[in-house]
């Protein structure tokens, strides 16, 4: 469960986008302009979200309720979260039978199956690991910022990859972890989406 994995992280110290589960579409309504338009809704649960349509990005306060209702149809309750503009990273631990646990990281999002545009390094990571991985990827310059874009905050992104290292050091029985997508910017980095599962 997505928010689970969210809970997880987030008493782990990763910076978790603000979000909340609701059944009734006037409390959703509330809380959604206390983060203030425009929010994203999504569908809770085990559904694969992209597949049904489950995401609503950039809802507009005037869309709300219509698409509050579309994705109540799908599913008992819908989260809604605030919405953040940023490039989409991939983020990830895999637990090798061979190497132990490994490390992911990538250009995310629903095109991260399409472009597999991803780097890998068994745990634990040094500074230097972190950052061979990021260069290593094809994508790397779009993170620099491309055609008068800014560049995203690619420390925060490091420190997230030490974070991850430590996180698969001390839970042994952590089979899989996928932060995607972690979006970035020049600003801030924050969790949006995560699924976790221990053995």
């Amino acid at each position: 469960m997505e928010k689970e994995a969210e809970d997880f992280l987030l008493s782990k110290g990763f910076p978790i986008i603000e979000s909340k589960i609701f059944s009734d579409d006037k409390e959703a309504y509330v809380y959604a302009r206390k983060l203030g338009f425009p929010v994203v809704l999504k569908i809770t649960g085990k559904l694969h979200k992209s597949d049904l349509h489950g995401v609503k990005i950039n809802v507009h306060e005037e869309d709300f309720f219509s698409d509050f209702f579309y994705l109540k149809k799908l599913t008992k309750k819908v989260m809604v979260q605030k919405h953040i503009e940023g490039k989409q990273i991939i983020l990830g631990i895999k637990k090798d039978p061979t190497f132990g646990h490994v490390i992911i990281f990538g250009l995310g999002g629903i095109f991260v199956e399409t472009l597999k545009d991803l780097s890998f390094r068994v745990c634990p990571l040094e500074k230097n690991d972190v950052e061979e991985m990021i260069r290593e990827i094809k994508g790397y310059e779009i993170l620099l910022g491309t055609r008068g874009e800014n560049p995203v905050d690619i420390n925060k992104i490091k420190l997230l990859l030490l974070k991850l290292s430590k996180l698969a050091k001390k839970y042994k029985n952590l089979e899989e972890l996928d932060i995607n997508p972690l979006i970035v910017n020049e600003r801030e980095a924050k969790v949006v989406d995560a699924r976790i599962v221990f053995s």
